[in-house]
């Protein structure tokens, strides 16, 4: 919603009579009509007394971000995620600025500035030149009010902007972008953001999705504002680095942006208060097409500084590699005696039904369809997770309606009440849907037999591997295990403890939240015993 449009809150107003008792009106450069009207409605209240405002800019003085804080407490989770607002901690804040700084950089452009933390960091520790730049008036002017607290540092400008259609002035020295881009998702983006971001791909040369977020865009806008020689140092969610959508930032890495560095912080780590999600600290130069970038992971927040050191990845592995976690695995041979887990064994995912509300029923739901055709099955994540490694009995799962194919393979008394089902799915549109659409016969789910591991895939966990002694099917919220060669009780439970004993979060491709998939093929890679040691008396 358009500032000009908004109703701001109590809290929000009482923010900004802070931000101009500190002095905030006065620094900066002039304000955007968005400011003033927010500054004009927060003089309406009661002004903040003298011990707030002093206590406040104390706060910003010793380094602390005070009205960021108070920013985060004033809007609702929702409210701040529908802006991409993550405040970023001050100990990924200051190696971020110690990487930048030490490239000798006459200006600093915070890209999304929020509050204002980076801004502060560089102008309380450099003279150069910064632009301050957030699409949020609120933000822009709590910026300028910690600015009224260090002292009304002169050479920085706060700009209420758009960043992805800023137009920065012309500058003789090195430029550096700096920031935490705003995370907002694809769906959540207005149809002129995605239209923006196909048409600079389009001028930069690189490849557009219409699933890439606004943190990619910002890479994208930034490709458009830098020069040669200019440098930049962003924290995002790491998706991009394993997600389709990611080869957008890729590819401007190893053309355009000159990627110099990446410092992915472990799926474990959750370095942002109030937001679930994972983290890396990218580090480029502007106009370079480098030959290999530095790639390390760090276990937590406190081991990220400073900014330098990891894996050199060349160029061609970056180039051919569809994701780039992956590249820091070690290279290292695989343990005597193991293999992959795609030699003995081929994983599947779980057969789409396309309407889960008319093909999945209760174990004791009330069908016309026979017995037979309605077959026990996986058909959530947390079946297998509360399994406890055995799934032992299909007493409390939901069965799947899986029909034959061939109609004709019905016997007489069974006819009418398969029609009657056909006939209310037939009402609910059913055959319309695009999976019924693209099956052989659309009321035909086609359930594989029993698979004898079953696996969830898609979690904020390891994977879970369950041995299916009950004879489960399972539909697409998991794969399916299914041995190349018959093995027996005993070998398929060694398996099974091998699975969960190797895998590792990393052999995924992580998501926004921590979230970690693992695609079929990427769970065949698994190392696990070769068949003659799972046999071993």
């Amino acid at each position: 919603m358009p500032a000009s449009s908004r109703e701001w809150t109590d809290a929000e107003l009482g923010l900004a009579r802070l931000a101009i008792a500190l002095g905030g009106l006065a620094v900066g450069g002039s304000l955007t009509i968005d400011e003033q009207r927010l500054a004009g409605s927060a003089a309406i209240g009661p002004s903040p007394s003298r011990d707030e405002v002093r206590e406040t800019a104390d706060a910003v003085c010793a380094g602390g971000d005070p009205l960021g804080d108070r920013l985060v407490a004033a809007r609702l989770r929702l409210q701040r995620r529908a802006l991409g607002q993550i405040l970023t901690p001050m100990s990924i804040t200051r190696p971020m600025v110690d990487w930048v700084l030490d490239r000798s950089v006459t200006r600093v452009v915070d890209a999304g500035c929020g509050s204002g933390r980076f801004t502060f960091e560089v102008a309380r520790r450099s003279g150069a030149e910064i632009i301050a730049v957030d699409s949020d008036p609120l933000a822009t002017l709590l910026t300028r009010g910690g600015l009224a607290a260090l002292g009304g540092i002169p050479q920085v400008r706060v700009l209420n902007a758009d960043y992805l259609r800023l137009s920065l002035p012309g500058h003789d020295g090195c430029t550096a972008f700096i920031g935490n881009p705003p995370y907002v998702r694809h769906h959540e983006l207005a149809s002129e953001v995605k239209a923006w971001g196909r048409d600079a791909s389009g001028r930069v040369g690189t490849p557009f999705s219409g699933l890439a977020g606004l943190h990619a865009h910002f890479f994208l806008a930034t490709a458009l504002h830098g020069q040669q020689g200019d440098v930049g140092c962003f924290v995002t969610s790491s998706e991009w680095l394993d997600v389709n959508y990611g080869e957008m930032v890729r590819s401007l890495l190893l053309d355009g942006l000159g990627g110099h560095s990446v410092h992915i912080l472990q799926a474990t780590e959750t370095p942002f208060d109030g937001a679930v999600t994972t983290a890396v600290v990218t580090c480029f130069e502007v106009g370079k097409r480098p030959g290999s970038m530095q790639m390390r992971e760090v276990g937590e927040v406190a081991s990220l500084a400073p900014l330098q050191g990891g894996q050199t990845v060349a160029r061609d592995r970056l180039e051919q590699a569809r994701r780039w976690i992956p590249l820091l695995r070690s290279a290292s041979a695989m343990p005597d005696g193991y293999v992959e887990l795609g030699e003995i064994c081929r994983v599947h995912r779980g057969q789409v039904t396309g309407s889960n509300a008319t093909w999945v029923v209760p174990a004791d739901a009330d069908t016309p369809v026979p017995e037979r055709y309605l077959l026990p099955s996986v058909t959530r994540a947390r079946e297998l997770i509360d399994a406890d490694n055995r799934l032992e009995s299909t007493a409390e799962l939901r069965r799947v309606i899986d029909l034959p194919a061939d109609l004709d393979e019905l016997d007489a008394e069974e006819r009418p009440g398969v029609e009657a089902f056909l006939d209310s799915a037939r009402a609910a549109g059913v055959p319309d849907g695009y999976v019924a659409r693209n099956r052989r016969a659309w009321w035909s789910v086609g359930l594989r037999e029993p698979a004898p591991l079953l696996a969830t895939y898609m979690a904020r966990r390891p994977p879970a591997f369950v041995r299916n002694v009950a004879g489960a099917r399972h539909i697409n919220i998991a794969h399916g295990i299914y041995p190349r060669e018959p093995l027996q009780g005993r070998a398929l439970d060694r398996l099974a403890e091998a699975l969960r004993t190797a895998v590792r979060p990393e052999m995924g491709r992580t998501y926004a939240g921590g979230l970690v998939k693992f695609e079929p093929r990427e769970m065949e890679r698994i190392p696990v015993p070769s068949v003659e040691r799972l046999l071993e008396d």
